[in-house]
């Protein structure tokens, strides 16, 4: 996809925040009984506090796997990966904190984050099997704009167990018992083997 078929400018590329400033904010926000969207009940509350948590885990570890710190250090082509996100979302606390230390450890990669219902032509524009899922991380070609891959809202393992366990009927705090289950016992492992392929087709002679 090329930058005329899309709706991320550079404009809208300057208003995304850091990670560390989405930490701060969702910090912040608490604080002041609140969380990113227009929905502070007790319940997205109590999500983004368990998210906190979530996020303070991942920030110490697991460590990048060796073949995909590989992956990370070529410089040729530079990348700006767009994340979509909201702090009260559980998939958003299991994934971007490994998200982040890939940009990090990859002089290529610039990495940007943007509230999901602050910018709904922009997630319209990148629905996962019709919906607003998140966290929908976009990577663009940093001169050009071209659209290079996409991935979200989750490793394709777990995406299929809660599609699963919502085909099931079962209820979602169940559910949820079981998706962050399975990201505990994964250890980021499938995230991390997921982006490994994506490096590894692009770096891939044509």
């Amino acid at each position: 996809m090329t930058s005329a078929d899309h709706p991320v400018t550079r404009d809208v590329l300057d208003q995304a925040i850091s990670y560390d400033q989405f930490r701060a904010l969702t910090d912040r926000l608490l604080t002041a009984n609140k969380t990113t969207g227009n929905n502070h009940s007790e319940a997205m509350l109590h999500y983004t506090r368990m998210n906190v948590h979530r996020m303070k885990r991942l920030d110490k570890g697991p460590d990048l796997i060796p073949g995909l710190l590989e992956l990370l250090k070529p410089a040729d082509r530079k990348m700006y990966w767009l994340v979509l996100v909201e702090a009260w979302c559980g998939d958003v606390a299991q994934n971007l904190p490994v998200i982040a230390r890939m940009a990090g450890a990859s002089d290529r990669i610039q990495l940007g984050l943007l509230m999901r219902d602050e910018h709904p032509d922009i997630i319209d524009a990148f629905l996962t099997n019709g919906g607003r899922a998140i966290p929908k991380l976009i990577a663009f070609d940093a001169e050009t704009l071209e659209i290079m891959f996409t991935w979200g809202p989750r490793p394709q393992a777990v995406q299929d167990l809660s599609l699963k366990l919502k085909s099931e009927g079962l209820p979602y705090n169940e559910a949820a018992v079981m998706v962050h289950g399975w990201y505990a016992k994964d250890k980021t492992l499938s995230l991390q083997n997921e982006f490994a392929g994506l490096l590894e087709t692009l770096l891939a002679p044509i």
